[in-house]
C-alpha cells in the first residue's frame, strides 16, 4: 500500500511539470514587457477582439497569429526591445507591449503564456455615461427597459470628438469609449450633393457610431485657386451637426488645401442623409436641367 502512495506521488511530480502557469499581466496604460525565445512560441491571451499593430522592422522576423482571443508568438531570430500595439476593435483602445527576443539556453523549457487583463478604471472617463451619487447602496432590482442613460457630454459631440482622435491623434492616445463602434463605409459614396456651391473634391474616410448617432468623417480638398472660407450652413443635406478641423482651406496644391468634415446624423448613416445625386437643378434664369 505505501509503494502504491509512494508511486503515486512520485507519478503527481512528473506531470506537474509538464504543467504551464499563466503569468498575469494588468494593463494600466504601461507598456507591458514581453520576453521571447527565439524559435519558441509563446501565447498572449487577451479577453478582447484586438488587431495586432506591428513595426516594419518586424517584418519576417516575428510570426503573428490571433484566434479565439489568444495570441501565438514565435520569433524566427533575435529582436532587440520593439513595441508592438494591440487594439480594441469594439472599442479602439490600445495596448502597448514591448518585445524582445533572445537565443535561449540549451534544454530551456518554453517561456509560460501570458494574459493580459485590463486594470481598474479611475473614475469617470470622458464620453462615459452619468452616474448619480447615492446615500447608500441599494438591492439589486431586475432591468427595465429604459431611455438610454444621460451622459455628461452630449453624444454628437463625443462622436466628434473621438473620430477626430482616431484621424490625428497617436493611436495610443486615443480613449476608449463604451458603446461606441466602427461602421462599415462605401469610400465611393457619392458626395457631389453635399456642398455643390462650393469648389472642393470631398470624400468619406470613415464613420463610428453610438446610441442611434452616426458621425462621417469627410475629407474636403479645395480644387480652385482662391482661399476658402467653410461655413457649416453651405452643406447640403440632413445633419445634426457638422464641425470642420480647419475654418479655411488655401488655393488648391498647398500643404493647407485639405481638411475634415465630421458629419453627425441620428437614426442612419450619412448615405440616407444626402440629396439625391439626380436631384434637378435649377439655372437661374429660370430653367431646369436633369443630371
Amino acid at each position: 500500500m505505501m509503494q502504491m502512495f509512494i508511486r503515486c506521488l512520485l507519478l503527481t511530480l512528473c506531470l506537474s511539470g509538464y504543467t504551464q502557469a499563466v503569468e498575469i499581466q494588468t494593463w494600466e496604460r504601461i507598456p507591458l514587457a514581453l520576453p521571447l525565445i527565439v524559435g519558441a512560441e509563446r501565447i498572449v491571451f487577451v479577453d478582447q477582439n484586438v488587431r495586432v499593430g506591428l513595426p516594419k522592422s518586424l517584418s519576417g522576423k516575428l510570426r503573428v497569429q490571433s484566434t479565439g482571443g489568444a495570441i501565438y508568438l514565435m520569433a524566427s531570430e533575435p529582436i532587440p526591445p520593439t513595441r508592438v500595439q494591440l487594439q480594441n476593435m469594439a472599442s479602439g483602445e490600445i495596448m502597448l507591449v514591448d518585445i524582445a527576443a533572445q537565443v535561449g539556453e540549451p534544454d530551456q523549457r518554453p517561456l509560460e503564456a501570458v494574459k493580459i487583463v485590463a486594470g481598474t478604471p479611475s473614475g469617470n472617463r470622458y464620453g462615459n455615461a452619468k452616474v448619480g451619487k447615492t446615500a447608500e447602496a441599494k438591492p439589486a432590482e431586475p432591468a427595465l427597459p429604459t431611455e438610454p442613460q444621460k451622459r455628461e457630454t452630449p453624444v454628437p459631440v463625443v462622436l466628434t470628438r473621438y473620430a477626430a482622435q482616431v484621424l490625428y491623434a497617436p493611436l495610443r492616445t486615443v480613449e476608449p469609449i463604451p458603446g461606441i463602434s466602427q461602421v462599415r463605409l462605401n469610400r465611393r459614396l457619392d458626395l457631389t450633393t453635399l456642398a455643390p456651391t462650393l469648389p472642393i473634391k470631398a470624400s468619406a474616410l470613415g464613420a463610428w457610431r453610438l446610441e442611434g448617432y452616426w458621425v462621417t468623417a469627410v475629407k474636403l480638398q479645395n480644387t480652385s485657386t482662391q482661399t476658402l472660407t467653410l461655413d457649416p450652413r453651405e452643406l447640403m443635406g440632413d445633419f445634426v451637426a457638422a464641425t470642420f478641423q480647419h475654418p479655411n482651406l488655401t488655393a488648391a496644391g498647398d500643404a493647407s488645401d485639405t481638411t475634415i468634415v465630421y458629419l453627425v446624423t441620428r437614426g442612419h448613416g450619412l448615405a440616407e442623409s444626402l440629396l439625391p445625386s439626380n436631384i434637378a437643378r435649377i439655372d437661374p434664369k429660370g430653367g431646369k436641367h436633369e443630371k
